[in-house]
């Protein structure tokens, strides 16, 4: 079993959350342990949530990455209202990670540099797939990958192609307004903490951040 938070709590719970992060990824405690549940709404505040990847972990920053279709159903309800909710859960290290903040477009140039480290058939899908959107067949799905390929001039026995990053795909920073730290504990009496600092935005990608507040929570 982990070891309670120390008393006081820390000032600044992202080193922590990184620790734990880096562990989770070090030791594969899980297939994808960079997975996380995200949750947004739309304009009429209904939820939804999927499990996403998350591929950077900006730690003194104080944001993450995650990647998508921007005319996704997650793209379009971040469009709208700009803010969400992501958790981590590693079973086998018997802790959980809660964060939520508001969310805006990665620069085009980071976008760009990750997208050109995805395999080649990832990058053909993300040109193909209108995401979301409803899809006739399965065979529909397969003509639209034929058309990017013929679209784009790609060798049928190509390995490696020079794919640009379509325009309706990239990253989305979600900056750490709050995070909670959750450990498991003996008989349920678990270990809950919770961080909350204000964010005000310095331009269109970044925010400066206030001093954190920490307060325990029941479990």
């Amino acid at each position: 079993m982990n070891e309670p938070f120390p008393e006081p709590l820390p000032v600044d719970p992202l080193p922590t959350f990184a620790s734990w992060y880096e562990q989770a990824q070090r030791e594969r405690v899980q297939r994808n342990p960079n997975a996380m549940v995200l949750a947004t709404a739309d304009a009429a505040g209904n939820p939804s949530a999927r499990v996403v990847l998350c591929k950077q972990l900006a730690i003194e920053s104080g944001y993450l990455v995650f990647h998508t279709n921007y005319g996704s159903r997650k793209g379009q309800e971040l469009q709208t209202r700009p803010r969400a909710a992501a958790v981590f859960h590693w079973d086998a290290l018997n802790r959980q990670v809660r964060i939520e903040g508001p969310v805006c477009r990665s620069p085009s140039e980071e976008s760009d540099a990750y997208f050109a480290t995805r395999p080649l058939e990832s990058r053909i899908g993300a040109w193909a797939s209108h995401q979301s959107e409803p899809l006739a067949s399965r065979a529909q799905l397969q003509t639209q990958v034929a058309e990017v390929v013929k679209k784009l001039g790609i060798a049928p026995d190509s390995l490696t192609a020079n794919i640009p990053r379509p325009p309706h795909w990239g990253g989305l920073r979600l900056w750490i307004e709050t995070i909670e730290l959750w450990v498991e504990g003996a008989h349920r009496v678990h270990e809950r903490a919770r961080w909350h600092r204000e964010l005000k935005p310095t331009d269109e990608f970044s925010y400066s951040a206030g001093s954190w507040h920490a307060t325990r929570l029941n479990p």
